[in-house]
């Protein structure tokens, strides 16, 4: 039933939102470790800055540590972890970099 109801949500939601604000609601509310919810808040827990003054390698393994961030950590990243971000950085360069995010 609450996958059902997941899946007609998602519908709802890429009908009525731009890709873009999916993707800001989604990155304010993820958990980016135990008791760390949203982008900006990992941003200052784990590099110390604010999120719009990461690098791409810091903004890389923010978003490695996703599937997994309780086993995940972006401040002390594994070499699985840095082998998924680096993954992360290529295929951002290959759909243009900031300039996509622009388009959507």
């Amino acid at each position: 039933m609450r996958k059902g109801l997941e899946a007609w949500f998602t519908v709802l939601l890429e009908a009525l939102w731009p890709k873009r604000r999916i993707l800001e609601v989604y990155l304010n509310l993820a958990e980016f470790g135990s008791g760390v919810y949203g982008a900006g808040a990992a941003s200052e827990r784990f590099f110390g800055k604010p999120a719009s003054a990461l690098d791409r390698r810091q903004a890389a393994l923010l978003a490695a540590v996703l599937p997994s961030p309780r086993r995940l950590r972006a401040a002390d990243p594994s070499p699985y972890l840095l082998e998924r971000a680096a993954w992360i950085e290529r295929q951002a360069v290959r759909l243009g970099g900031r300039s996509y995010l622009s388009r959507l």
